[in-house]
């Protein structure tokens, strides 16, 4: 295990500190998704730098957001451009460990001429992620403006960010993918922001958000476990806000645009969501801690 040395100070504050995973995106097009046991040929191949968390930092840094990246990645090429992505992207990667235990998680990705995907994550790294790393990058999660978080680490690590975030009064914002039934309760209590598509939606819920009103039942049942405001995105179709204050679901429809590749698109949205509640923050209008 390595980490970079000369840690900053104490002193050290980001806007956007994200505790998640690092993903080396493979990535075929093809002309439709292939059948179980079917071979196809494919028009297009490149490997890019994916991982809902990494996604997300680099989003905020390109925004403007002074950003860290608590993460780990393998000992090998994969890890190795990682780690220099992140610093050419402006991202701080003291907290970026590197192992020889396990592989840079990959996520193998077939995009069909219609934008849509199929994806395979092996994890690899991203689960050696554990508390000691969470305890060496604790006083930039304290001193952050917003930590985010989500589940392609260990679970466990995850909620203990969240605790880490929550007990020094930061804002929090969690995307439950991938999603898991019987998702702990303290995820929920631990959130300001939970961020998720209509299919995590379900999963959580049991609830098919199969349209806007659907998503509001949903969304309220989200708020009873003790979210402090939710957002369920549905695709072309947009997204419903709700929050503890403000539970009648508000609907934000999106313009119609041709899909190229959608895997990314959550990633973003999310990043809006946290600019938006950095800005707030800098202008003393985010909402009181319920």
């Amino acid at each position: 295990m390595s980490f970079p040395e000369n840690l900053p100070s104490d002193s050290m504050v980001y806007d956007v500190v994200v505790v998640g995973s690092c993903m080396t995106d493979l990535v075929s097009y093809t002309p439709r998704l292939p059948k179980a046991g079917e071979t196809i040929h494919g028009h297009k191949f490149f490997i890019g730098f994916g991982g809902k968390g990494a996604n997300q930092c680099i989003q905020a840094a390109r925004l403007g957001a002074k950003s860290a990246m608590v993460s780990k990645v393998g000992k090998d090429s994969f890890g190795d451009n990682y780690i220099e992505n992140f610093k050419s992207n402006g991202v701080s990667t003291v907290y970026v460990g590197q192992t020889d235990e396990a592989s840079t998680g990959v996520a193998p990705i077939t995009v069909n001429d219609e934008g849509q995907n199929a994806i395979v994550i092996v994890a690899g790294a991203n689960l050696l992620l554990n508390s000691e790393d969470l305890e060496r990058a604790s006083k930039v999660i304290d001193c952050a403006k917003v930590v985010v978080c989500q589940l392609e680490i260990r679970p466990a690590i995850t909620l203990e960010a969240l605790k880490i975030a929550r007990k020094a009064g930061v804002k929090t914002i969690f995307n439950p993918a991938p999603a898991i039934a019987d998702l702990d309760p303290e995820f929920y209590k631990e959130t300001d922001v939970f961020c998720c598509n209509e299919t995590e939606a379900e999963i959580l819920t049991g609830i098919e958000v199969c349209n806007v009103e659907n998503a509001g039942k949903a969304g309220s049942v989200l708020l009873e476990k003790g979210c402090g405001s939710v957002i369920i995105t549905l695709g072309a179709e947009g997204s419903v806000l709700m929050s503890r204050d403000k539970r009648t679901p508000h609907y934000i429809p999106t313009k119609k645009v041709k899909a190229v590749d959608t895997t990314i698109l959550t990633n973003l949205y999310q990043r809006l969501v946290i600019e938006e509640k950095r800005i707030q923050e800098e202008v003393g209008e985010s909402r009181d801690e319920g």
